[in-house]
């Protein structure tokens, strides 16, 4: 169990109201890891302890926690840490970061490479281009709250992808392409599949070998009308999932 030496105090001078700055504190060692997933957070009565403030500041703490995902609750047996999982929106068009931050969560990128090469015949296709063409390959592992949440490989035509050659490409590619070259986006062709894990895959994820794996195919394109990325995302089978609204 954690004790009070582990957390800073809090301060009833801050500008920031004490069940925040609690929620924050909690928040800050479940991304550290010390408080891993399923793990249990200290109880209640514990946290009023820690923290000097009563039992209404902590339950609002814990409350704005459960609204981001972060923990959930079970009767009688007190909070628990999630286990991280991703929510994309499928209707809206964005990368990682623009999609998970908002949520609360911390995301980062780990570039495994970055190269030119031949399309393959999928990649020439979708971008509409020959063989013969050069494309530039960017492959990435994504980190929602430092756990490997997925693999994404993506493909850009040369003129586009020699961009971003030099760049800081743990960040978010869309927003780079919109507001460094001016490249604005309209519109995403998506494709989503069921995979399972080979060993490199498993080893970058923290996987069993032949574990469930979501497959996306995500072609994106540009106000002006052409392709201009295509991707090749693996997420875990068990830390993501696509939310969409359907009408009749």
């Amino acid at each position: 169990m954690k004790t009070t030496k582990d957390f800073a105090p809090i301060s009833n001078g801050s500008m920031q109201p004490l069940y925040t700055q609690i929620k924050d504190a909690l928040k800050q060692r479940i991304i550290d890891g010390d408080y891993g997933p399923h793990e249990r957070l200290p109880s209640e009565s514990e946290l009023m302890k820690i923290f000097g403030v009563s039992r209404i500041t902590v339950r609002q703490a814990l409350r704005d926690l459960h609204s981001d995902g972060l923990v959930f609750s079970i009767q009688g047996k007190g909070t628990f840490v999630s286990k991280p999982k991703a929510t994309q929106d499928v209707q809206s068009l964005q990368g990682f970061g623009e999609a998970m931050s908002p949520k609360g969560y911390e995301t980062s990128a780990r570039v495994i490479s970055v190269h030119e090469g031949r399309a393959t015949q999928e990649v020439a296709e979708a971008l509409d281009i020959t063989r013969s063409t050069k494309v530039i390959e960017l492959k990435r592992i994504r980190y929602l709250n430092r756990e490997p949440i997925s693999i994404d490989i993506s493909y850009f035509p040369f003129d586009i992808g020699q961009k971003l050659l030099g760049k800081d490409l743990t960040q978010d590619v869309f927003p780079m392409l919109e507001n460094e070259f001016s490249i604005f986006l309209s519109h995403a062709d998506l494709t989503i599949e069921s995979s399972s894990a080979d060993t490199e895959q498993a080893g970058y994820l923290n996987l069993e070998t032949g574990a469930p794996l979501l497959k996306i195919k995500r072609l994106v394109h540009s106000k002006a009308g052409s392709p201009i990325d295509f991707e090749y995302i693996l997420y875990r089978g068990d830390a993501f999932q696509y939310q969409l609204r359907v009408e009749r």
